[in-house]
């Protein structure tokens, strides 16, 4: 017999799932059945593959974020003031970089660029949004408007650089490095190095990237970079924090960024890996302002 729990845990990946499956796949059909340019042996392959992607990594979530906890019925909490808004700054950079991906996918499949561009911000944004599913139904969280808020931004703030430009020119970006503070509390900031990627957000800084060549005469693989972090996070709350000797703070950095997509080449596959490598910021000079000070970085990351 199984588990209620696992029973639990099925329907809400089925829930997910469907949300992904259903919606966008409708949406993205109705383009193939309107474009005789559609390749759709390509779009089959990237609708089965991105599936198959979606269906692993909420597997994986459920049991680095989820698996610790009881569920609960359906609920929302507001989580708008824990962690420096670290945590929404992963949803928009996460719903971004979605729709990127997408709208190259579905470009690669022959839907025109406009289209791509709407569906994959469309998409990206159900997928992200899915996740709220295993959040509502955890002791351990809840569902978040601001995350949904957070993800809509995202999403949006690609399209509307698609819109406007029909290019981006501002570039989401992330950077790690590991801390000291994933050892006071493994279970909440990570025992292991892909923990704490994703949950120490003291070791996590989100930038976005600014094609300076694009605005001012700069060279065209040159990038400035602005960040923002957060650190002294063991709790959630500034007030947990304080309580238990901990002093959060915000930081800030301006840096020089290398936009890897600059260079040349012919192979498919090695643009590929260039486009994707784009999405993360090379260390490089950087200046931090915090707490009233500015401190200077030959390399941050």
């Amino acid at each position: 017999m199984m588990a209620k729990s696992s029973k639990q845990i099925l329907r809400i990946l089925s829930a997910a799932i469907l949300v992904f499956l259903l919606i966008p796949g409708s949406v993205v059909q109705a383009q193939v059945d309107s474009s005789s340019h559609v390749n759709k042996k390509r779009l089959n392959t990237l609708i089965i593959g991105t599936s198959a992607a979606y269906v692993g990594t909420m597997i994986g979530l459920n049991e680095i974020w989820y698996s610790d906890f009881e569920r609960q019925s359906f609920t929302f909490f507001n989580d708008n003031n824990e962690w420096k808004q670290m945590d929404k700054w992963g949803h928009f950079y996460s719903a971004f970089q979605l729709s990127n991906i997408g709208s190259r996918g579905l470009r690669w499949s022959g839907v025109q660029p406009t289209k791509a561009d709407k569906i994959a911000a469309l998409t990206s944004f159900l997928m992200i949004s899915s996740i709220e599913v295993f959040d509502g139904f955890s002791s351990g969280y809840g569902a978040s408007v601001g995350d949904l808020l957070a993800n809509a931004l995202g999403s949006g703030f690609y399209l509307g650089q698609q819109m406007l430009w029909k290019e981006t020119r501002l570039h989401p970006k992330f950077s790690f490095h590991r801390t000291d503070y994933a050892d006071l509390r493994p279970d909440v900031l990570g025992s292991s190095l892909i923990e704490q990627v994703i949950k120490d957000y003291n070791g996590q800084t989100y930038w976005v990237s600014v094609d300076a060549d694009k605005f001012l005469h700069f060279p065209k693989w040159l990038n400035l970079g602005i960040g923002y972090g957060a650190n002294g996070m063991v709790y959630a709350t500034d007030e947990v924090n304080e309580a238990n000797g901990y002093s959060a703070y915000r930081q800030y950095f301006l840096s020089l960024d290398f936009d890897v997509t600059a260079i040349k080449t012919n192979s498919k596959a090695v643009r590929t890996l260039l486009f994707f490598l784009n999405m993360i910021k090379i260390p490089g000079p950087t200046l931090e302002f915090s707490n009233g000070e500015v401190k200077a970085y030959a390399f941050y990351f």
